[in-house]
């Protein structure tokens, strides 16, 4: 969803890509975010509409905890939204994050969601799946750990094992198994690969579609995006479904969107208030309706199209814990040379 390259863009004319908010006034919440502008302004639209508080963003691809951190104390910034456990850590790990205090986040997001240092809380899910061909692949259940079986050898298309989606994957492999376990599954699944790990995962679902693997692992939202939303890629949706896989000990692995409040936040109440709002039902509804992803509070309906996977039962390992692997899922991916 997001370049490689570290690209500031403007989000509205409000922000300033060098110096910060450039028509900020007091109170107003000032976002970096590496959320698409057109994914999240609709929920800062409405967050203005009901509070009368302007919400000034800006938008990058990455390097934003770097720029927070190189600010100082005078960043504008007071809320960092990120879309990985990853780089909700990252933020953590850069010194630039502070407390969030709020007990109706506390009762809405349950703990296994959120930081157990009140450092980051997370808005929204997303599962990382399996795309199986309509044509070649029967079965309509699987585990993460049956991926590494001899039987799909040549068979699985995937994005390379560095990139942070893969990562969480790999460190929920660790949290579960251990490393030696873990090494094994990826050296299984690297055995299994029809090719070279590259491209995303929509390209996984066009190249399953063109009959070069049958499975293929990928996020929720993109295969209903391209359902959905995008005329050119449909056929290779329609090639595929999805396959809500388990660990053996667990249920499905999910990643987050989530937030951080920033350690010098000029703005801390607004930017609590805009927060636990992105968590209320009206913003949870936008996050399963127009961004495809799992609500985060309980019982907002899933958007129809992800819901027709099946129903969702994510594992239950703290995404803390998992974080806390990601270190060591880089290390296996270059260990085992799981991207040559």
């Amino acid at each position: 969803m997001h370049s490689s390259r570290a690209i500031l863009t403007l989000a509205g004319a409000l922000m300033s890509a060098t110096a910060g908010p450039a028509c900020a006034q007091p109170g107003d919440v000032n976002v970096y975010s590496y959320r698409e502008a057109k994914l999240i302004q609709p929920l800062f639209d409405a967050f203005s509409k009901d509070t009368g508080i302007k919400v000034n963003v800006i938008s990058a691809s990455s390097g934003l905890e770097q720029r927070i951190k190189s600010e100082g104390a005078n960043s504008p910034a007071d809320v960092l939204l990120t879309v990985d456990i990853g780089r909700l850590e990252a933020a953590v790990q850069a010194g630039i994050t502070q407390p969030i205090k709020s007990e109706m986040l506390e009762k809405v997001i349950p703990a296994q969601y959120r930081d157990p240092e009140g450092h980051w809380v997370g808005l929204s899910m997303r599962a990382r799946v399996v795309y199986a061909s309509k044509q070649r692949v029967t079965q309509d259940a699987i585990t993460y750990e049956e991926l590494a079986d001899p039987k799909w050898k040549g068979k699985i298309c995937i994005r390379s094992g560095q990139h942070m989606y893969n990562n969480a994957l790999f460190a929920a492999m660790i949290a579960k198994h251990g490393e030696a376990q873990a090494e094994a599954w990826l050296r299984g699944l690297k055995a299994n690969l029809a090719q070279k790990p590259s491209g995303g995962d929509r390209e996984t679902a066009r190249d399953i579609a063109a009959g070069k693997c049958d499975l293929g692992i990928g996020n929720t939202y993109y295969w209903a995006l391209m359902h959905d939303r995008d005329p050119e890629k449909k056929p290779w949706a329609d090639a595929t479904r999805v396959i809500l896989p388990t660990f053996k000990t667990g249920g499905t692995h999910v990643n987050l969107s989530g937030a951080v409040l920033a350690q010098h936040a000029p703005n801390k109440a607004n930017a609590l208030r805009l927060i636990e709002w992105l968590v209320g039902e009206p913003a949870q509804k936008v996050y399963a309706d127009i961004n495809y992803e799992y609500p985060i509070r309980a019982g907002v309906a899933i958007n129809p199209t992800i819901a027709s996977y099946g129903t969702l039962k994510p594992d239950t390992t703290p995404m803390s814990t998992i974080a806390a692997q990601r270190k060591a899922a880089a290390n296996l991916v270059d260990k085992v040379g799981f991207d040559n």
